[in-house]
């Protein structure tokens, strides 16, 4: 087997395990608070479980682009070992922890050291040939949406099983495993003299730099606005299902069906338009799977069954398959030589803000527009961002590396 095809399947499995934890806890974290933590008053379990999960994302923004400045200066390797090793024995202290504020702490760490998906995406874009780019990263972005869908459904069944602090040192041990296999399998060509050798600028400065190249800004943008769109309706969800639904009965399997659909159908098609993208062009695979996520949006807005939605939302998952493939891909292709990862820590800091800002903003809009409003909106700014695509990506000349 080729190198760049072992480095793909080991990053892909390493992608899978690192969403697979951090989405493991989802089901039981107000649980584990209540059971394990002590916490008897459910305002409180709900508001420290709220900063508790996003704890590791408000980290995770600050600190993405100083890694991916160390990548850029160290190598992709190291800095995804540095990750992958490190996370692996803060999840395992998360079951150790005997206060909420204890979990808040380890959480927050762990977005600190995190980093693993951007190196790894890095790593990959660097070692794969330029013809099987749109196929590698698409690849490798169904191996995180796996984990992102199965983790949440593991950690359900598991916590069933061995009960809660167990689940912590299997993920942990898990990603250690992950790491391991990174350690003695993935190989990269990096030369650090070269890299040593090359004007040293500030994070900020390399910020600065990396903006000032508008197919860049645009693809950041997709970033952000494609967690913001899934994630600002997302906890509102459960409740227009049962709007739709009209009875409680089996009311928890459509509010998950309905909440996982997107995922499934994302993670089957980023790998074929990937591969599609290599033939025609990730910028036309993106521009046609920004119109088609923004039009996708309508018929949830005007649901009137559970099995509309449930189509809508599988149909923008098919759309949402051609975008963060299509955004790494390009990404590599725009940004200036020796500054990869430190892009893709840009990209992966706008994605945590998106994290951030889109649950937040979902729940403030809510009360004036409605669920059916967030999904007018998020489908609005799709649109546009599809324009300032076109615009930046389709009518300029590549600028010279």
């Amino acid at each position: 087997m080729e190198q760049w095809k072992k480095n793909l399947v080991v990053l892909w499995f390493g992608q899978f395990l690192v969403m697979a934890g951090m989405t493991m806890i989802i089901p039981f974290l107000s649980l584990y608070l209540q059971f394990n933590l002590g916490l008897t008053d459910k305002h409180e379990i709900a508001l420290w479980a709220g900063f508790i999960f996003a704890g590791n994302f408000v980290t995770s923004f600050l600190f993405q682009p100083l890694w991916g400045k160390l990548s850029d200066r160290y190598g992709r390797k190291l800095m995804l070992l540095r990750s992958g090793f490190g996370m692996a024995i803060v999840m395992v202290m998360m079951g150790f922890a005997t206060e909420p504020w204890h979990l808040l702490a380890l959480r927050m760490l762990n977005g600190t050291i995190s980093g693993f998906n951007p190196a790894a995406v890095s790593l990959v874009s660097a070692t794969t040939p330029k013809d099987r780019m749109g196929f590698a990263m698409g690849s490798l972005q169904s191996g995180g949406l796996a984990g992102t869908i199965l983790g949440p459904l593991m950690g359900g069944l598991l916590a069933d099983v061995m009960g809660y602090r167990p689940i912590f040192y299997l993920t942990g041990s898990l990603l250690f495993t992950a790491s391991l296999l990174a350690l003695f399998i993935v190989k990269e060509r990096f030369d650090r003299a070269q890299a040593a050798a090359r004007p040293q600028v500030s994070v900020i400065a390399g910020f600065r730099k990396l903006i000032t190249i508008p197919q860049l800004t645009s693809l950041f943008a997709v970033t952000f606005l494609i967690q913001f769109a899934m994630l600002s309706p997302m906890t509102l969800i459960p409740l227009h299902v049962q709007e739709l639904h009209g009875t409680t009965a089996n009311l928890a399997f459509w509010a998950g069906f309905v909440g996982s659909v997107t995922g499934m159908s994302n993670m089957v098609a980023s790998p074929l338009l990937g591969r599609l993208s290599d033939r025609i062009g990730a910028e036309r695979i993106l521009a046609v799977a920004l119109l088609g996520s923004a039009v996708s949006f309508i018929p949830q807005a005007m649901a009137s069954t559970v099995w509309q939605l449930l189509l809508s939302r599988f149909l923008l998952g098919i759309f949402l398959g051609g975008l963060i493939p299509s955004v790494n891909a390009l990404i590599r292709k725009y940004t200036p030589d020796g500054m990869e990862s430190r892009a893709y820590s840009f990209n992966s800091s706008t994605l945590s803000l998106g994290n951030m800002v889109g649950p937040i903003t979902g729940a403030a809009l809510s009360g004036w527009i409605g669920i059916s409003g967030l999904f007018l909106l998020s489908g609005g700014l799709m649109a546009v961002n599809a324009i300032w695509v076109r615009q930046s990506l389709l009518r300029r000349e590549s600028p010279s590396n």
